[in-house]
């Protein structure tokens, strides 16, 4: 998927979830507007194609009115949100800067360029079901590995870096990658199929990050501060996050399995957090502190 073509799905999207109802003609008004139309209409093959494709790729129906009006089905916004939410942010980020050049030089982002690289390949290849063939070079390993044969499942950005998940034909199970550390990467004729029964949420749904856990889900309880609280609310740590408020402090309580994220996201927020149950997250925190703690002890 070119990086032109994506822009003009994330504009479909954009433009239907501002106007919620179009008609051909209305959709073909606005189009021509837009800078990727180069002032020409779209042909309706195209229209179509483009549905089709939108619906394909990132699960959004297009539907059709009797009346001849399309829109985006809600339920299946409600199902991808997130994904829709990441789309629709980062077109009006692209397009702000585009029709604002001046402002741009004073405009700083993280870049994360496994996005500008390896992103499309693997978006062509869960979406044709072709497996892939990269070198990945691993921070655990002193050589490059190559010719790593692998079915993409699922994509995950997490901290400004993109990972895929899915199975590795040599060792015959589940594994993740990080898109920064491949070195080079192609679509193979090989076609796979996933299983019907493998859904995103049965490997992220109850973790934090992506290190994929076999550990039941747990109730972790974190002790907060007021001024940590605030930023919880904004910006919630996981979707099951629940909230209980006391005059000096809150309770947050999440379903979650344990990892390596979860361990450092907590130390990462230093004494404004403090971890109630279980008890085996307090002992993996307190552990990872002391060893912390040691590199500075004479």
């Amino acid at each position: 998927m070119t990086r032109d073509l994506f822009s003009r799905y994330v504009w479909i999207v954009d433009t239907f979830m501002r106007n919620e109802k179009l008609t051909r003609e209305d959709f073909n008004r606005l189009w021509m507007k837009c800078h990727l139309s180069e002032g020409k209409p779209m042909p309706e093959r195209t229209f179509y194609h483009y549905r089709r494709s939108i619906e394909e790729n990132f699960h959004l129906d297009i539907l059709c009115t009797r009346a001849g009006e399309f829109y985006i089905d809600p339920k299946s916004v409600s199902r991808n949100r997130t994904l829709t939410n990441w789309m629709l942010d980062s077109y009006a980020v692209n397009g702000a800067l585009s029709e604002t050049p001046s402002a741009s030089g004073r405009v700083e982002v993280e870049d994360v360029p496994s996005a500008r690289e390896f992103l499309p390949t693997v978006l062509e290849a869960i979406n044709s079901s072709k497996m892939v063939n990269f070198t990945y070079a691993g921070f655990s390993r002193s050589r490059a590995e190559k010719d790593i044969i692998f079915a993409p499942y699922f994509l995950k950005r997490y901290k400004q870096r993109w990972y895929m998940l899915g199975y590795r034909v040599k060792s015959k199970d589940i594994r993740t990658y990080a898109l920064d550390r491949i070195q080079r990467m192609t679509i193979t004729d090989k076609s796979f199929t996933m299983p019907p029964d493998e859904k995103s949420e049965h490997y992220f749904g109850h973790i934090l990050g992506v290190t994929t856990s076999r550990a039941p889900v747990r109730r972790v309880v974190l002790r907060v501060t007021p001024t940590q609280a605030k930023y919880f609310r904004a910006l919630p740590l996981h979707p099951s996050q629940e909230e209980e408020i006391h005059d000096e402090y809150s309770i947050f309580s999440f379903q979650l399995q344990l990892n390596y994220e979860l361990v450092h996201e907590i130390m990462s927020l230093g004494d404004a957090v403090k971890v109630e149950e279980p008890r085996e997250l307090r002992v993996m925190v307190t552990e990872a502190l002391r060893a912390a703690l040691s590199q500075y002890e004479p």
